[in-house]
């Protein structure tokens, strides 16, 4: 027999699915403080373009992380708020300074590969 949380969910599936969107949360906090960090420090030949497309992805980023903690809230649990939390777990990790373009935009890339794979196993789960 299932056991329902107050939304009507399986307790035991609801969970897991908190557990993995705080890994997804952590994930998308250190991919937002990375661009903050690319936003504040870029330099070289395309600093306007890139200072405006990172101060846009780091706010969109803002948003999604609001709204990975407010669905975990949802599920009747706890979203982690600590960065010491979120870079134990997250597989993307803290940028060194970036000040160069290129780089910045490679590990831009790198986090969004790391982003959907996550989103991809969520999906899997909520099925």
């Amino acid at each position: 027999m299932e056991i329902l949380n107050p939304i009507g969910l399986d307790i035991k599936k609801s969970e897991t699915l908190a557990d993995k969107l705080n890994l997804l949360l952590a994930n998308y906090s250190i991919f937002y403080q990375n661009t903050r960090g690319y936003h504040w420090n870029i330099k070289g030949e395309k600093f306007f373009e890139l200072h405006l497309k990172f101060e846009e992805l780091y706010n969109d980023l803002l948003l999604k992380i609001d709204e990975i903690a407010e669905r975990i809230l949802t599920l009747g649990y706890t979203p982690n708020h600590r960065y010491s939390d979120y870079k134990s777990v997250s597989e993307i990790k803290e940028s060194e300074e970036v000040s160069d373009g290129r780089k910045a935009v490679e590990a831009i890339l790198k986090s969004f590969k790391a982003i959907i794979g996550l989103q991809r196993e969520l999906l899997t789960l909520s099925e």
